[in-house]
């Protein structure tokens, strides 16, 4: 029942939000479990998963990785930029982006389909006898 695109969107939010706030929810917990002092850290671990954010987890790999490493790492390199025409919004394999909708792209694509009629006019139909 809940497929609606309203649901679809504040279920996604929701856990935007709760990634968001896993680490400072963890402090938080701590800091109580410290003030009480008979609870373990042990006992916390098995309660809440602690989820690092993807910042602080990227700069924990560039610590880990040594500087010889780095040479090897941008040869393994992959383009992954998408190259986009900011007129028509399609990228180089004629795809729209992932947000657009099917009305807007309809629309985006008359619209290209009417110029392009345009600079192409047909030749004029005579009497076939």
């Amino acid at each position: 029942m809940a497929k609606s695109l309203r649901s679809k969107w504040k279920r996604k939010m929701r856990a935007e939000k709760r990634k968001k706030n896993a680490p400072r929810e963890l402090n938080r917990l701590k800091s109580i479990l410290r003030v009480d002092g008979d609870a373990l850290m042990k006992d916390v671990e098995e309660i809440a998963t602690v989820v690092a954010p993807k910042r602080c987890q990227e700069k924990m790999e560039c610590e880990k990785v040594p500087s010889g490493a780095d040479d090897e790492k941008d040869d393994m390199k992959m383009e992954t930029e998408i190259k986009r025409n900011r007129k028509t919004l399609l990228d180089q394999h004629g795809q729209y982006p992932v947000w657009m909708n099917q009305r807007q792209r309809k629309r985006l694509k008359a619209k290209r389909e009417k110029k392009r009629g345009k600079s192409r006019a047909k030749a004029a139909k005579g009497l076939a006898w």
